[in-house]
């Protein structure tokens, strides 16, 4: 996991907000995931917000996930967790205006998401956890907060370290890629394709906007003449063995 850094770590049970920046592995939980990965980590729903023409406006929108986790003890606890971030200095302004997004991001480039326009931080609870995207810039969405069980995301976090295989049709593992990762497909007719792939379990993964059993993608690959390969190399976590058969 990469490296994180402490922003505010509380000293006293009553205080019981945590804020760090996120690990890499963490920053595909802080965009818009389909149905099926919601579920699976508990999203609770998520908050868009901006600050305005001015820089220190504060308009929100909340979008409903899975609403049978938002209990009366959820919406009470997420109103505080979001009036400490907006209100309280300990937790260096993250959303308290454009002005200290800015500072608290460019002193941590270490919460530098891969899109290279955006930085993530992660706040805890103890029963909730919420993955914040900042994008410290003017006449933008300047942040969204995606609010989720914890202890149903950090399971699917330690689950999706394993990565996702790739297999041929005889189940002979190619590579594993890391989840989030990149393909590339190469077609029988030469046209390339680059797909995004997600970790769903152990024999089931989301690719593009389809989730597949392992089996089945290796099959249908192999039926049309495809070939698949990781887009890029670093986001494999085992050597590449073999292509898929012909």
């Amino acid at each position: 996991m990469s490296e994180t850094s402490t922003i505010y770590k509380p000293d006293t049970i009553s205080s019981h907000l945590t804020l760090r920046t996120m690990a890499q592995a963490e920053h595909n939980y802080c965009f818009a995931q389909s149905q099926q990965l919601n579920n699976q980590c508990g999203l609770v729903g998520y908050l868009r917000g901006d600050f305005g023409r001015t820089g220190d406006q504060f308009y929100t929108t909340w979008f409903e996930g899975n609403s049978n986790l938002k209990t009366e003890e959820f919406s009470k606890e997420f109103d505080e967790v979001v009036n400490a971030l907006n209100d309280n200095p300990k937790y260096r302004g993250i959303l308290h205006n454009l002005e200290d997004m800015i500072l608290l991001c460019a002193t941590r480039p270490n919460s530098q998401i891969s899109d290279n326009h955006s930085f993530g931080y992660r706040a805890d609870t103890n029963k909730f956890s919420y993955m914040i995207r900042c994008i410290p810039y003017a006449n933008d969405y300047n942040f969204y907060i995606y609010a989720y069980d914890r202890a149903s995301l950090n399971r699917h976090i330690q689950n999706a370290d394993k990565g996702i295989r790739f297999i041929t049709p005889k189940y002979k593992e190619m590579f594993r890629l890391k989840d989030g990762g990149n393909i590339k497909i190469t077609y029988s007719n030469g046209e390339v394709a680059t797909r995004k792939c997600r970790y769903i379990d152990e024999y089931h993964t989301e690719i593009g906007n389809n989730i597949y059993h392992i089996c089945e993608f290796a099959e249908l690959m192999q039926k049309n003449g495809n070939k698949v390969e990781p887009a890029d190399v670093s986001d494999t976590l085992q050597k590449i063995h073999r292509d898929y058969e012909r």
